[in-house]
């Protein structure tokens, strides 16, 4: 999307959300009774409400409830409650406007009340037919909508579910007009058919005033809420292909040992044309230029690359996970790229075979492949509900646009599975966590969804950092423990094992892993949680509904940390985490604890499967920072092995102010030297990129690119990546004494405490009362001398000094253009400071 577009979008999504936000709170004010503050007016003297509304207004009463709960100061449970149904309402008037763009339903929202298919709706609709001819065409255009969304709820029911607060809490018409105005505006003609679009409204609903001040009043985020917020970064679609094709594509490539489309559709993966593919046991041979650090990059380039043997996967068993998904654009060119593989698997002699078993042509493969990815392949994890709303969208449209490309025009099938998960906490109404518990069988299930519910409480400000396979593993050994030393009749209740004799006592139990046993109670607790939620009596239907999603999806999120992958992609959130989470982060991640995303690139490895791959655009810092040595040494080069990384610097991240780098990371160790690309000055770093790219996989240098080994970065002390520097200063720091030692010191220089009192520019002060320094003696060579006279100056009118306090790099030559307040030796300074 063009900048333009961008910056059109933006302003246009800024406006909705006000217009949005504005008429749903004065409606739950002026008519509900429920004010922004939090207080909520006596229903019975609401006379004005119909039974209808009554009924509405204590769903809406029984949601904040639910929020109050989790838990909410009550003003905050109202701002959220109003902020989800605006939300709600701009991501479905967008996501029609998507989908009208690709012919995938009627013209409804671009002409308002004049769409095609709201006058085909109430030609079908008699009711509604008489609503429109007596004047209330309004409400049966809110219905249309409802309707709309009711037909897509089975595959997005996360952002078309029918029970939404927003599906009774409209704008008023007349600024539903100036909604559906500000988004059929001609500027954003051409940017409804692109699959990012979606992802920008999400990025753009939130605007940059508001990140602005929250930074502006706390260095750390507050809650989580704000951690979502203060992260929401575009990710260049340049950055995710770069991390992608070297991720993704490059296993595959790996698996087809050259031989696959993906070489030529993944432009951005970093390939050598000396590249030798090894058999299953082969060793490298050994090289004379092995260990050497003193080749030209020239001769590095000319050097066989040996790559170790990678088997072959099922691509159904592959399984891909963006720990921060945000809007999914990981994950949306995953799905390119699974496109092919699928394709390339079916021909494939070893892979074939298993493929054909459950579709016997090509066509029947392509035509299901779509599904296969989003419920095999594909998943994501987030910490904001919206997000997944987005995700889910986004790849259903995606889904949508491949059937459209197979000539599918009716008959497609459904995608009613998909991968992302909300990582909140469990819903925190401790009364129907017991009324729930109590009704469970056997017992022990009671006992492991109390621990479950315990350890998720803070799901929602750590995140994926959340290590909660680990925090509820003794719990589930101890139910699995219990189940396998019940009765019979306990443990048929979870595995029925239909070979097992009816005389015998106990059940086969062997191979049951603490995994497996898991998985069967989790599916037994939430088919209970179905059930608890359909014996709900009339006043708390919502709220145990409420109850049981929010259960659901916390058990999603559980389910997904105990899974593997052999890919993780991510633009992690950066900075400090939540105040909330920080002692959960301090206690599991204490190598990376000083910044969250480095927190999320070690439990990122973690989640890989040996030989997986890790991609991920972060803040550039944790390559050279002293603060960051024990996740250089103890992660990057002994865990895992770096394979390229684009050193980009700043500009990439839409507003973001942040130096960044996109790096790739494997699995296990290595041997091959790692890539660098320095993209510091470069002004398009996007065509930068892939000239440099280019080069390489024509055996071609380019002054940017830099092939390193990782391991001789330890001979500098706290292992820095300086992959720029050469082999001889490197060395140096071996051959030569620390500076720091006996007979030296570092220190550090003159700091005032008080620039704006002490410092100015030396033209802003009488040229008389500057000491010139030039004028004493040769400091090199009588330094004690120097020393005195200088200070004796400064008792006689000699008020400022030069001040050598850095600045801008410059090559050859820098003025120094402050001086400080200096006078009677610095005493006025002195005393400030002691003080």
């Amino acid at each position: 999307m063009k900048k333009t577009e961008r910056d059109a979008l933006r302003n246009i999504v800024i406006q909705c959300r006000r217009l949005i936000e504005e008429s749903v709170s004065q409606t739950l004010q002026g008519t509900y009774g429920i004010h922004p503050t939090g207080r909520i007016e006596d229903g019975t003297k609401l006379s004005h409400l119909q039974s209808e509304e009554t009924a509405y207004r204590q769903d809406l009463v029984d949601h904040i409830e639910h929020l109050i709960a989790s838990p909410l100061r009550p003003s905050d449970a109202c701002a959220q409650l109003t902020r989800e149904i605006a939300f709600t309402h701009l991501n479905r008037l967008s996501a029609y406007k998507m989908m009208e763009a690709r012919g995938l339903i009627r013209e409804s929202v671009s002409k308002g009340l004049k769409s095609q298919g709201f006058l085909f709706y109430i030609a079908d609709h008699e009711d509604e037919e008489k609503r429109a001819k007596s004047g209330q065409q309004d409400v049966a255009y809110r219905h249309f909508l409802n309707w709309l969304g009711g037909t897509l709820s089975e595959e997005i029911g996360v952002l078309f579910n029918p029970h939404d607060s927003a599906n009774r809490l409209y704008p008023p018409q007349r600024v539903l007009e100036d909604v559906l105005a500000l988004l059929n505006d001609e500027a954003l003609a051409d940017i409804w058919t692109q699959d990012e679009t979606i992802g920008w409204v999400y990025q753009y609903f939130t605007p940059k005033e508001l990140r602005d001040q929250v930074r502006k009043e706390s260095q750390a985020p507050r809650n989580s809420y704000e951690l979502a917020f203060r992260n929401q970064f575009f990710t260049p679609r340049y950055v995710v292909e770069f991390l992608t094709d070297n991720t993704l594509g490059r296993i595959w490539f790996e698996m087809r040992k050259g031989e696959t489309k993906l070489k030529n559709q993944c432009q951005y993966m970093v390939r050598r044309p000396t590249e030798l593919f090894l058999k299953v046991g082969e060793q490298p041979p050994k090289d004379a230029a092995e260990g050497r650090d003193d080749l030209s990059q020239e001769e590095l380039l000319k050097l066989a690359v040996h790559i170790p043997h990678r088997p072959k996967m099922d691509p159904r068993e592959l399984k891909i996970l963006d720990p921060a998904c945000g809007s999914g654009h990981f994950l949306l060119y995953c799905f390119d790229l699974l496109l092919t593989i699928y394709e390339e698997a079916y021909g494939d002699a070893e892979l074939g075979p298993a493929l054909k078993q459950d579709y016997p042509t090509l066509d029947a493969l392509k035509r299901d492949v779509p599904r296969l990815i989003l419920a095999q392949n594909l998943h994501g994890i987030d910490i904001d509900l919206r997000a997944s709303q987005i995700a889910a969208l986004a790849l259903w449209l995606r889904c949508q646009r491949a059937y459209q490309e197979m000539g599918l025009k009716k008959d497609r099938p459904k995608i009613t599975r998909s991968n992302f998960v909300c990582a909140e906490p469990m819903p925190g109404e401790p009364e129907m966590l017991r009324e729930f518990v109590d009704q469970l069988e056997p017992r022990l299930l009671g006992q492991l969804v109390e621990v479950v519910f315990d350890k998720m409480k803070l799901a929602g400000e750590a995140g994926s950092l959340l290590k909660i396979e680990a925090e509820i593993r003794a719990a589930v050994a101890s139910a699995k423990q219990q189940w396998e030393t019940g009765p019979v009749e306990v443990q048929k209740t979870l595995f029925d094992r239909s070979e097992s004799r009816s005389r015998q006592k106990r059940f086969n139990l062997s191979g049951v892993t603490d995994e497996e046993f898991f998985d069967e109670a989790e599916a037994k607790v939430i088919q209970a949680l179905s059930s608890y939620a359909d014996k709900a009596t009339i006043g708390q239907r919502l709220q145990r509904r409420l109850f049981t999603e929010d259960a659901v999806r916390g058990f999603a999120f559980v389910d997904l940390c105990h899974r593997r992958f052999d890919v993780v992609l991510m633009n992690p959130p950066f900075g400090e985490g939540s105040r909330l989470a920080k002692a959960v982060i301090d206690k599991q991640y204490p190598l990376t604890k000083n910044d969250i995303y480095a927190a999320f690139v070690e439990q990122g490895l973690s989640r890989l499967n040996r030989g997986g791959m890790l991609g991920a655009i972060t803040s550039r810092t944790g390559f050279f920072l002293s603060s960051f040595q024990k996740w250089r040494e103890d992660l990057l080069l002994k865990e895992a092995t770096p394979t390229v990384l684009a050193d980009l610097g700043t500009g990439v991240l839409d507003t973001a102010l942040v130096e960044t780098a996109a790096y790739c990371v494997k699995a296990g160790r290595g041997e091959n030297r790692t890539s660098f690309f320095r993209l510091l000055q470069a002004e398009n770093k996007e065509s930068s990129l892939q000239a440099i790219i280019a080069a390489g996989k024509r055996g071609e240098s380019a002054p940017e690119l830099f092939l390193v080994d990782p391991a001789f970065f330890s001979q500098v002390p706290g292992s820095p990546f300086a992959y720029w520097v050469g082999a001889g200063v490197r060395r140096l720091f071996k051959q030569l004494s620390p500076f720091e030692n006996g007979e030296r010191a570092i220190r550090v220089g003159l700091q005032t405490g008080d620039d704006f009192r002490f410092v100015r520019c030396w033209w802003e002060v009488p040229l008389n009362e500057v000491l010139d320094a030039a004028k004493g003696p040769d400091w090199r060579t009588q330094m004690p001398k120097f020393q005195r006279w200088c200070r004796e100056r400064t008792f006689n009118g000699k008020k400022w000094a030069t001040f050598a306090k850095g600045g801008a790099y410059s090559p050859f030559y820098a003025d120094l253009h402050l001086v400080v307040n200096w006078k009677n030796d610095g005493e006025e300074i002195k005393t400030c400071i002691n003080t």
